[in-house]
């Protein structure tokens, strides 16, 4: 990235802006000019072309240098073998900002790749901060300075959204659906090829911007993930949430590939960890974006980060419950206290769940809503109220529906929350309800039970985040030693806190015997050669050896069966270790992502791993809680908790281990690819990591 100038908060507040390309015989400049209008920009426009004709009852100019007055910004949608030539001259006429529209560079091929690295060294030697190219523009509605050909329902609704899509013709989607929904923007823009300005860069200024309540991404690649990480966390400290949809999945580093880690982990699934970590919110939909973000904007986070829900439906509670286990919301009884009160003032027929039916007696009697929600607001197990209802959204659905609403809204003002109400399904939001809900007073609307159990979802962990105290964990203390061996990477692991099983290195037959008899008992035998990564598969793995001479005999085996496999491989003779009776089977493994860099995966060991892929991803490095929160999380989690008769494991053990594990892999530096302990063994309170094996990208 380039400097910035005077900062993008110029950069979004230009009032005089030049279009350079503008003329009446074009249907796109037509149509670019009517945005200005549409979105009430204020500033002056001016006309640039070849023949200095006016355009759009604008005055037309040949040079940007013959404009009689300061021009802020140029918009640039020449085409694209002009383009460096037009960034060069809005340089040349002190102009520091452009959004350069044209298309035809690096998404078009080699030869549009070449015309962007030329249109980029122009920007930087004229001194240009530039949007794009490819780049539909932006609407900075808030503070009513446009540059865009993005379009606008009309009247335009501000508010406290802020809409960044590298996809301009999404960007116009997400904007359609707000507007259907009455949510309101602050901000809507495209960044197209983001040559120089990108993704990062503008969430760092929406992060800071006071008109700013909440940021709704559409990505498909991060360019800069330190910065957008650095955003990220500041956003959650503001608690100023971010929501994103992102496509596109890439493989992590070949190098990981001997590992089975690589293929666990993933680079989407990265993202996702990456997410988690600094509180940004992923969607599966533009639906889901837009409602979770105007959603949190308008609550903020709830303290405790717990919901709770009453309808006048037991069909939509039913429906909400569901719903609520499909998507990760929790669902607390309510407090003793509470539910005592309940009884009192619902009817005797009537349950005292979560969510809860307050029957059908409220469509009667509207005060059952001023009589409950209080009780429900004072619950201190719960940090927000949602009611569950139909929405109206014509004269005779507002004459049956209103006094329930403005019972619903009152009882929610009686117990000091504000009034959310959640629909029973998708509709737009029409004039008629726009004006029903701000004369009663209502305005979080969640349009129906699936989108808005998702939102509530987002809301739950936002606010878990945002409210999380504890200081991310230190990362561990850098190393110079390379293990490359199985036992090598043992020790290593050891060395910082991590439980290896006892192993003895025998260089000959004898002195596997030797090993042998001193552990008594079954033994494993595993040939010791850090060339072969997968030894089951090279002959050199046995089981359930018993006694000195069999060690003997499996020694000399498994030493000829991985030189058969690997006849160039370096082999220092076998590993002589006890034999662990059955247990729970976990694989730990951290691998590195090119973009986003370490991050640990837990799952269930063996084929369970592969074939169910039961795993839990987090960037490093991981507190024990939330590595015992991993553990959990898991699908197979039960067998972790004494099932069938197991020993229940200590699982708060468990967690420092992965831990230690996290912090031996990040004390090895950036040059590991993957650091695996492939099982972690656990038999109740004993844990032991059975193998383990490091892979480096140098």
């Amino acid at each position: 990235m380039n400097t910035r100038g005077d900062g993008l908060g110029g950069f979004f507040q230009p009032r005089n802006i030049a279009l350079v390309g503008a003329s009446d015989k074009s249907a796109w400049s037509r149509m670019i000019f009517s945005r200005f209008a549409a979105y009430g920009h204020e500033g002056e426009l001016f006309a640039v072309n070849r023949s200095g004709a006016p355009a759009h009852g604008l005055p037309g100019f040949t040079s940007l240098a013959d404009i009689p007055a300061t021009v802020d910004m140029a918009y640039i949608y020449v085409p694209a073998a002009a383009a460096a030539e037009a960034i060069r001259l809005t340089g040349a006429a002190g102009i520091r900002h452009a959004v350069v529209l044209s298309s035809g560079f690096a998404e078009a091929g080699e030869e549009g790749a070449c015309l962007q690295a030329e249109l980029l060294a122009a920007a930087e030697a004229a001194g240009v901060l530039m949007l794009g190219p490819n780049s539909l523009g932006f609407a900075n509605i808030a503070d009513r300075c446009v540059c865009t050909s993005i379009p606008t329902r009309l009247p335009v609704i501000p508010g406290r959204l802020a809409i960044l899509s590298q996809s301009g013709a999404l960007a116009a989607e997400f904007g359609k659906f707000a507007h259907a929904q009455g949510i309101g923007l602050s901000f809507m823009g495209a960044t197209g090829n983001e040559a120089q300005l990108g993704v990062a860069d503008v969430l760092e200024y929406l992060v800071d911007d006071p008109a700013t309540g909440a940021i709704a991404l559409y990505v498909e690649s991060i360019q800069d993930p330190n910065r957008f990480i650095a955003a990220a966390a500041r956003a959650r400290a503001a608690a100023k949430p971010i929501t994103i949809l992102k496509l596109g999945r890439s493989p992590v580093s070949a190098a990981v590939a001997q590992a089975h880690t690589g293929s666990l982990v993933g680079d989407d699934r990265i993202f996702d960890a990456m997410c988690r970590c600094y509180g940004v919110l992923r969607t599966n939909s533009l639906e889901e974006l837009i409602l979770t973000a105007s959603f949190l904007e308008k609550v903020g986070p709830i303290n405790p980060p717990r919901v709770g829900m009453a309808s006048i439906s037991g069909g939509a509670c039913g429906l909400y419950a569901d719903l609520a286990e499909l998507h990760g919301l929790a669902m607390p009884p309510f407090a003793e206290p509470t539910q005592a009160r309940l009884r009192e003032v619902l009817p005797e027929f009537a349950a005292t769940l979560n969510p809860l039916d307050v029957t059908g007696v409220a469509i009667q009697d509207p005060t059952l809503w001023t009589r409950t929600l209080p009780v429900l607001t004072e619950d201190p197990g719960l940090g927000l109220i949602v009611t569950a209802t139909a929405t109206p959204n014509t004269p005779t659905e507002v004459a049956a529906l209103r006094a329930g609403l403005e019972a619903v809204v009152e009882g929610c003002r009686i117990g000091g929350q504000p009034a959310v109400v959640c629909g029973l399904s998708v509709q737009d939001q029409s004039e008629l309800q726009r004006e029903l809900f701000q004369e009663i007073g209502l305005d979080i609307v969640l349009p129906d039970l699936d989108f808005g159990v998702r939102a509530l979802a987002h809301l739950q962990r936002w606010s878990e985040g945002v409210l999380a105290s504890a200081p991310p964990p230190a990362p561990a203390t850098r190393v110079e030693a390379r293990p490359r061996s199985e036992r090598q990477v043992l020790e290593h692991l050891s060395a910082f806190g991590a439980p290896v099983i006892p192993a003895v290195l025998a260089r000959d037959a004898e002195a596997a015997a030797a090993a042998a008899e001193r552990f008594g008992g079954p033994v494993v035998l595993k040939v010791a050669s850090a060339d072969i990564v997968h030894k089951t598969e090279a002959g050199g793995v046995r089981l359930n050896v018993v006694g000195a001479a069999q060690a003997a005999v499996v020694f000399a085996e498994i030493v000829s069966a991985a030189r058969a496999y690997a006849p160039t491989a370096r082999i220092d003779g076998a590993l002589v270790s006890p034999m662990r009776e059955p247990g729970v089977e976990l694989i730990v493994g951290v691998a590195r992502d090119p973009q986003w860099g370490p991050a640990i995966v837990v799952g269930l060991g063996g084929v369970l791993t592969e074939v169910l892929q039961d795993t839990q991803v987090r960037l490093l490095p991981v507190s024990a809680a939330e590595a015992q929160a991993m553990l959990q999380a898991l699908k197979g989690a039960r067998l972790l908790q004494g099932f069938r008769g197991a020993p229940p494991a200590d699982l708060a053990r468990l967690a420092e281990v992965i831990v230690a594990i996290g912090d031996a892999a990040l004390a090895l530096g950036p040059e590991l690819a993957a650091l695996e302990v492939n099982p972690l063994w656990v038999r109740g309170e004993a844990i032991e990591c059975l193998d383990g094996l490091a892979a480096y990208s140098t």
